[in-house]
């Protein structure tokens, strides 16, 4: 098969939130990498089956770089994941400086740290929307509890003022907006200046906090390039938050649209809470695209020739329903034999907040249980408004309960 034969138009349509394009199984099975157009209008290849997006998650002879920048093929017209990013010649060692420098700051006691402070912050917000659902009846979810907690602790990780959470989420609404145009690169330009004010303001007191942490390292690295830092620090700050928001809210929409996967939680959350995360994880892929690499060389792969400086959109979400891979594998099951899946990466750009995402998902959905056990969807799926962002998602996720 071409890159130059027909090609299929990037986003697949959706039935809903939750439900992939049917035509993902067909591509597994007939084309599963397929010569697609992206939403910006450029040719790539997209990845659907677990096998090879496996493989080209952890293959060196693709990358996130690409050596004519100008030329390169882009995913959407939103401001993250667009296009290349980094130097095409260091990618490699300037990658490995990276989780050299932020590994301690997510380590595994560092979680469980922060994992006590959270239980406290999540009855807090529990606490706020108990009261507010005496007076309404119905409360946003989103809003009351999806959205700050994420921000609240990747604020504190990193060292990012917490006042500053509207003006850092607008940006990153609009950054990741795939239906605004020259407005998500607009966006992109005062995060980083937004960005680059923090770090000055920070470097005459440094604190113990991720940020600081990476200014120390840039003063006494002179390869470590600044812009390169300050990039680093939106990209932390970005998805350090948008993609758990977007895990909470589809994962309670996963258990809420069929009352026995929620009534299985509340009988045992302690228990079951760790598989409901990893099923969460597994189907929950926030967005309609994947994830953007590019070949540095001419690779032979399931019966196509991949060029080199080709793009590749490796499907996550097509990969962990993969019926050759998992049982009943479109429905969610906790629990399931198959304990593997890529909601997190794998290889060398396994997702370095992986614990700290999982730790905020184990304790609100336990809260949630143990808090809400009549907890119930206000609106049907079909209803609920879909972000208009690369990251997906939903606007707004109300939910009501019988009060005691």
């Amino acid at each position: 098969m071409s890159i130059d034969a027909e090609r299929l138009q990037l986003p697949l349509p959706r039935p809903n939130v939750l439900e992939l394009a049917p035509l993902y199984e067909v591509l597994r099975r007939e084309a599963p990498i397929a010569p697609v157009t992206t939403p910006a209008g450029d040719p790539a290849w997209l990845v659907t089956r677990y096998d090879e997006v496996r493989q080209l998650l952890g293959d060196k002879r693709f990358g996130r770089s690409h050596p004519e920048p100008e030329k390169a093929s882009r995913i959407s017209t939103a401001a993250v994941q667009d296009g290349p990013t980094g130097d095409f010649e260091t990618e490699e060692a300037d990658h490995a400086r990276m989780r050299r420098l932020l590994t301690p700051a997510f380590s595994a006691k560092r979680m469980r740290m922060l994992g006590e402070n959270m239980e406290e912050l999540v009855d807090g917000y529990l606490d706020a929307l108990v009261a507010r659902h005496e007076t309404t009846g119905v409360v946003d979810l989103n809003r009351g509890l999806a959205f700050p907690l994420p921000v609240a602790m990747i604020c504190r990780l990193l060292g990012v003022p917490e006042e500053d959470t509207e003006l850092f989420a607008s940006l990153s609404e609009r950054m990741a907006g795939t239906a605004i145009g020259d407005e998500a690169q607009k966006a992109r330009e005062e995060f980083f200046r937004y960005m680059i004010g923090l770090v000055e303001n920070k470097r005459g007191a440094l604190g113990e906090d991720v940020i600081s942490d990476l200014v120390r390292a840039q003063s006494e690295d002179p390869s470590f390039d600044y812009a390169e830092m300050v990039r680093l620090c939106v990209g932390l700050l970005f998805a350090g938050h948008e993609t758990t928001v977007n895990r909470i809210g589809l994962g309670v929409l996963f258990l809420l649209t069929e009352r026995s996967r929620w009534e299985d939680l509340v009988a045992d959350p302690e228990g079951r809470v760790d598989a409901v995360v990893e099923e969460v994880m597994r189907l929950g892929a926030p967005g309609d695209l994947g994830l953007l690499r590019y070949a540095k060389e001419d690779v032979e792969m399931a019966g196509v020739t991949i060029r080199a400086g080709d793009a590749l959109v490796l499907s996550i979400n097509a990969a962990n329903r993969d019926a050759g891979v998992y049982s009943d594998a479109e429905s969610f099951r906790p629990g399931r034999p198959e304990r593997t899946h890529l909601g997190f990466g794998h290889g060398a750009h396994f997702c370095i907040g992986a614990s700290l995402a999982r730790t905020e998902l184990r304790v609100v959905f336990a809260a949630l249980a143990k808090r809400l056990p009549e907890m119930r969807l206000a609106k049907g799926v079909d209803e609920l408004e879909v972000r208009a962002t690369l990251t997906g998602g939903v606007t707004e996720l109300p939910v009501t309960w019988r009060s005691m």
